[in-house]
């Protein structure tokens, strides 16, 4: 359940007017807006109206949606579900179901590279058959983002994942070693989880891939 201080952190993003962004699909903008409303109760939020109307009908078509926001040094992320139109106090706003917890992180020290292309994918074998297997949503020097068709508690922050390695169409898979970070389940539809890790000491043939990527020289 969303904690007290998360709920702060909420009420202090709506006090100040912050941006929070969600993306809503490859060919359409993300929507980008403002918190009006959140509920103590945790039964809603209730965001304004976009300035596109093209993004607010994109996050309506959607079952759940990550919005998150760079806010300082900090970096805080929820999904909601269900969003929908909703009048409050005479104009149009949206409304989504309260999120079942908040992430609140410091931003990372090193540049992050979102959606690297071509395709990362980051997976672990048994023999040959692949027994792990997960989109790279962004890398750093630091560390990497992934989403796995997987169950949350099977990957528990401090979790060491030895011996994977990053596989990128034209070059040499590396190995690598993570340690799991912080983890974000999808509340609704398939079990997607978004995972961040940090990078185990790697090694120069792993630095030189990540470094093909973040333009590191």
């Amino acid at each position: 359940m969303t904690t007290d201080a998360e709920i702060a952190v909420l009420e202090a993003l709506a006090a100040q007017g912050e941006i929070l962004e969600a993306k809503t699909g490859a060919s359409t903008p993300p929507f980008r807006s403002r918190l009006r409303l959140v509920d103590r109760q945790r039964r809603l939020l209730l965001f304004d109206r976009s300035i596109d109307q093209a993004a607010d009908k994109a996050l309506l078509a959607l079952p759940h949606a990550r919005l998150q926001i760079k806010w300082g040094e900090w970096r805080v992320a929820f999904v909601a579900a269900n969003p929908v139109s909703y009048s409050h106090e005479g104009s149009e706003a949206i409304r989504l179901d309260f999120p079942e917890t908040v992430e609140i992180g410091r931003r990372r020290m090193h540049q992050r590279t979102p959606d690297p292309q071509p395709r990362l994918r980051c997976a672990a074998y048994v023999g040959d058959a692949s027994v792990f297997d997960a989109v790279v949503t962004d890398l750093s020097r630091g560390g990497i983002g992934l989403e796995i068709d997987f169950t949350a508690d099977e990957l528990e922050p401090g979790t060491i994942l030895a011996g994977y390695r990053l596989e990128s169409q034209g070059r040499e898979p590396v190995s690598v070693d993570l340690e799991v970070r912080h983890t974000t389940s999808e509340p609704h539809g398939p079990r997607i989880l978004h995972a961040g890790c940090r990078f185990v000491n790697p090694s120069p043939a792993a630095m030189a891939l990540i470094a093909a990527y973040t333009e590191v020289t």
